[in-house]
């Protein structure tokens, strides 16, 4: 029998009860408890898992884009256990609410990308990021609701001229080594890893060549969520995976427009697959080297569109991705369940078809709509521009503008809902979207691009 245990602490975890309601007045400094949690990675029969104060602990994770507490409450009554952050700016406040409701934080720390300029051969910019990065573990390393540390989020993500994909210099992982090292040496109570875009083995081969320490190797997938097993045997490391992010289809993995517009997956629609590759791929993981996995987003953001990649709206109702991931975590479903959006077209014309409509036309956009508890749905009607700007790897990108959308006529049938309305007069790339509302803080997404030509 082969056993084998990477210890990261030796102290016993200390946690403080305290009253959600009293959360605004607590502590948000540096202040903490000086007894950190034991963080350990243990290899049993060929197997890696993950044990907290000497417990099997089983990550039920997100990512949290940290902007109130109702979130992280949410989360909690949703079944997760874990979030994962990507930077410093509120780390105070996240450490606190997660004391007091027993959640572990997968403490992200921005370091340098190439994508965004950061010079690698610059050793004095290297130097002064790890000065600031070991400050940053020093003051945080004992507080007992940090899980482990995730140094840099997608450094092998980097273009050439033509948008392709192309090979980061090494000295990224090397320097991310040296800051492992560190951990290694001056935090022994927590593991240590930075999350690679995509599964790709030859970039997991790279890093270990240049950062061997690594001790869990996180990687970020979609739609290829179900290559990670095939990229986990290919890669030939024998260490523990984690995926970082995964969620629904991402904007690169689907059909675009003609002109260039990718198209979006109605909420129902990303709700069922994502639940779909959790289970064949990191529930029923066969590899046995996935130790955790954290869905994307636990919030709302705006990349190629406010609905692609959030979980809630900007507005903060929930998507029906929130009930699935809730009944993976508790065995149930929540009480009261989004809405369902399944399809959408104009016309009868799916986008996959590509949509163009005369300025001023008329046309009927149908929304395949129906809510799980039978509740009366109210619909809002929004017609936007196109991203001017897109962003690379999840980076700041504008939200468009919104345009004034001339509704002739509303009809709402059982299961479906459909709208006549006017095409602008300006000729363009527009995004028709409709937001199907339940009354209980709900919500089922779902648009559609067409171009307006002469």
């Amino acid at each position: 029998m082969q056993l084998a245990i990477f210890i990261f602490s030796r102290l016993p975890r200390l946690f403080l009860v305290i009253p959600i309601c009293l959360f605004l007045s607590a502590c948000t400094s540096s202040e903490q408890s000086s007894v950190p949690s034991v963080v350990k990675i243990i290899k049993h029969e060929g197997k890696y898992s993950l044990s907290v104060n000497d417990a099997p602990y089983e990550v039920r994770g997100v990512g949290l884009g940290f902007k109130n507490i109702e979130k992280v409450v949410a989360l909690k009554a949703a079944g997760g256990n874990t979030f994962r952050t990507w930077g410093m700016e509120h780390i105070d406040k996240e450490l606190a609410i997660a004391e007091q409701l027993d959640l572990m934080i997968a403490v992200g720390i921005s370091t340098g990308k190439e994508l965004l300029g950061f010079d690698y051969n610059d050793q004095a910019a290297v130097a002064k990021q790890f000065k600031e990065v070991t400050a940053a573990i020093e003051k945080y390393k004992n507080h007992p609701n940090v899980l482990m540390w995730v140094i840099n989020n997608e450094p092998n993500l980097l273009f050439d001229d033509q948008g392709k994909l192309k090979d980061v210099n090494p000295k990224v992982y090397a320097a991310m080594g040296d800051i492992i090292d560190y951990i290694h040496a001056n935090d022994p109570n927590h593991p240590a890893t930075f999350s690679l875009a995509g599964a790709n083995p030859a970039h997991i081969q790279q890093v270990v060549k240049y950062a061997p320490n690594i001790d869990i190797i996180a990687v970020q997938t979609y739609g290829d969520l179900t290559t990670v097993p095939q990229s986990i045997a290919q890669s030939k490391v024998d260490k523990p995976f984690m995926v970082t992010e995964f969620g629904p289809m991402g904007h690169w993995e689907l059909p675009t427009t003609e002109w260039g517009r990718e198209i979006e997956e109605p909420s129902a629609v990303k709700a069922a697959g994502m639940a779909k590759r959790m289970q064949d791929v990191i529930i029923n993981d066969q590899t046995g080297h996935i130790i955790g996995s954290f869905a994307f987003f636990w919030g709302q953001k705006q990349e190629r569109t406010p609905t692609w990649y959030g979980m809630f709206n900007e507005s903060g109702e929930h998507t029906a991705r929130i009930d699935e991931l809730t009944k993976i975590w508790t065995g149930q479903y929540p009480s009261n369940r989004a809405p369902l959006s399944k399809a959408i077209t104009i016309d009868n014309t799916a986008a996959v078809d590509n949509i163009y409509l005369k300025p001023r036309q008329t046309a009927t956009v149908k929304v395949l709509v129906s809510d799980p508890d039978d509740d009366t749905l109210s619909h809002e009607w929004v017609l936007m521009e196109e991203v001017k700007a897109r962003s690379q790897g999840g980076h700041f990108e504008a939200k468009p503008a919104e345009r004034v959308l001339e509704i002739i006529k509303t009809d709402v049938y059982a299961g479906s809902v459909e709208m006549i309305f006017k095409a602008p007069l300006e000729a363009g790339e527009y995004r028709l979207f409709n937001y199907a509302y339940d009354g209980n803080n709900n919500v089922g997404n779902a648009n559609i691009p067409f171009m307006v030509k002469n």
